[in-house]
């Protein structure tokens, strides 16, 4: 099994920041199996298809525009993730878009795909998450390790960061 959780974002933007800050957490705090890779995407795009091609999951941490209240989070599946792509619903959402559509163009698009949103309260420029931000986080985190452990996976966490 090959899966991939890539967090994408700016963390220069407020929010924006959030699947970036998710995927530093996921890796600092828990023991993953060797089968699960994590990425800071940052705000690259094309430059992500290598990374992201013939998974058998790929899970995208980034933030989405909606008219959902901020700090919301939504869990979009596979033909859910490139439908939402036809609209802007992230700050990335040209970039991503780009690679997915790449990945079915070469027969590379991973056999199952989730995007865990996070609603923004703010993209103004500014280092660290406001508090709907801050408050979304461990939730969306969860999020993502309640996914992996659908795989069947072990997630531990580290015992050190327990107590942090």
């Amino acid at each position: 099994m090959r899966i991939l959780v890539l967090g994408v974002g700016n963390i220069l933007l407020s929010d924006e920041g959030i699947g970036v800050r998710i995927v530093e957490a996921l890796e600092e705090r828990y023991h993953l199996p060797e089968c699960v890779e994590v990425l800071d995407g940052g705000t690259a795009g094309m430059e992500l298809m290598g990374a992201m091609a013939d998974r058998d999951h790929l899970i995208i941490a980034d933030v989405v525009l909606s008219s959902q209240k901020p700090g919301n989070i939504l869990v979009l599946r596979d033909d859910e993730v490139p439908a939402l792509f036809t609209r802007k619903i992230s700050p990335h959402q040209l970039g991503l878009s780009d690679v997915l559509s790449a990945l079915h163009l070469t027969d590379e698009f991973p056999q199952r795909l989730t995007l865990v949103g996070i609603v923004p309260e703010s993209l103004e420029p500014r280092i660290g998450l406001t508090a709907v931000g801050k408050a979304a986080f461990e939730p969306a985190l969860q999020t993502i390790i309640e996914i992996l452990r659908s795989e069947g996976l072990e997630i531990v966490e580290k015992e050190e960061s327990l107590h942090v």
